[in-house]
């Protein structure tokens, strides 16, 4: 186990509604699915006074047993059906990720819980290399974190992404990779191998380029310089880059969109995409919190943009629509998009994955042969 992480089982109630060093999120909502609810309390004494000496939250692992190793969807405006996770919750802490309502499905909370409180996979690896050799498997491209960052702080030493991406490159599997981390960049012996069969494609999330914003909306990602970096040290060991301008929050981070699309156009990358903010669920109360106590002088403003841009709600979960939004605003922003992506000459991702070489695929010999011994 990682130093300085630990297993744990029980559920802390952590104080509500105040900033924690290296944490997005300000409070750990009820979970939906629980009939109980927790709330702060001042017993008299001052016990709320002074949460800003609080000391940081540690970071704690509990493994999973996984039952299968691909997630299959069928969503019609997502560019794959197919993704890997090997970790649930995701400690980069960021306020916006949509990935947070679902700690709620393992009875944690989509607040703290989710970047505190962290599921590895150890049998991923083992589990995808099965899955694989099924007879009649027809591969497609596979996104590896599309639910939580497979290059969190915890892959340093847990390494389960990498043992992901040696059991992809043994059977030319072609894979797709989001992450804010420049951790992408230790397995760039991997990734240039299977870039040079065209099997591989990174892609690197950046939401601004003021590190003072992205600490605190992105406390324990990559800085955007490193991420900057990233992206060409990537491209220039021969990986296809691209950049996810994502989210797009109206009145915080969209002003920017021009300027990020050509940092990451300068430093290398040759494909872009963008995705407007999203609240469902959880999200919503959890960004309301978080951007009336940071941005205190904008809130409200932020807050109606994003409902203008979502026909006067929170949010519109409609297929085709949630990535985008609707109104003058979402409209303009998509304008933007296109313009600056065309004057660049930056491939526009619009929903779909690079495209990568599928016919490599093959099982390996030894697992092939492995597997006629299973059917014996």
């Amino acid at each position: 186990m990682p130093d300085g992480l630990a297993v744990s089982a029980g559920q802390p109630v952590w104080h509500q509604g105040t900033p924690r060093k290296g944490r997005g999120a300000l409070s750990n909502p009820a979970i939906r699915y629980e009939s109980t609810a927790r709330e702060a309390f001042d017993d008299g004494w001052g016990t709320l006074a002074d949460l800003a000496d609080l000391p940081p939250l540690p970071t704690s692992l509990v493994r999973e047993r996984a039952r299968s190793a691909l997630t299959y969807n069928d969503s019609p405006d997502i560019g794959f059906d197919r993704s890997l996770n090997p970790y649930r919750g995701c400690e980069h802490g960021c306020i916006y990720c949509y990935a947070r309502p679902t700690h709620a499905y393992v009875g944690y909370s989509p607040g703290l819980d989710f970047e505190t409180r962290l599921l590895f996979k150890p049998d991923l690896p083992a589990l995808l290399e099965r899955e694989l050799s099924r007879p009649g498997y027809a591969p497609r491209p596979v996104a590896l974190g599309a639910n939580t960052d497979p290059y969190q702080p915890i892959e340093r030493t847990l390494l389960i992404t990498r043992q992901v991406l040696e059991v992809l490159e043994r059977f030319g599997h072609p894979v797709t990779i989001v992450t804010k981390s420049a951790g992408v960049l230790r397995d760039l012996d991997i990734l240039v191998r299977m870039a040079r069969r065209n099997l591989a494609h990174v892609c690197l999330s950046v939401t601004t380029l003021d590190p003072a914003l992205a600490r605190r909306m992105e406390p324990r990602a990559a800085s955007p310089h490193r991420r900057l970096e990233t992206i060409q040290a990537l491209a220039q060991a021969g990986v296809p880059a691209g950049v996810l301008a994502a989210p797009m929050i109206p009145g915080l981070n969209d002003a920017e969109l021009e300027r990020i699309l050509a940092e990451c156009a300068r430093a290398g990358a040759t494909r872009a995409g963008y995705v407007l903010l999203r609240l469902p669920l959880e999200i919503r109360p959890l960004f309301e919190e978080w951007v009336r106590a940071h941005v205190p002088d904008r809130a409200a403003r932020v807050l109606a943009l994003v409902r203008e841009t979502r026909g006067g709600r929170a949010y519109d979960s409609r297929w085709g629509l949630r990535q985008t939004g609707t109104g003058v605003h979402a409209d303009l922003l998509a304008q933007r998009f296109r313009t600056a992506a065309a004057r660049l000459g930056l491939t526009g991702t619009n929903g779909r994955s690079q495209r990568l070489d599928c016919t490599r695929f093959a099982v390996p010999a030894a697992r092939a042969g492995a597997r006629q011994l299973e059917l014996l």
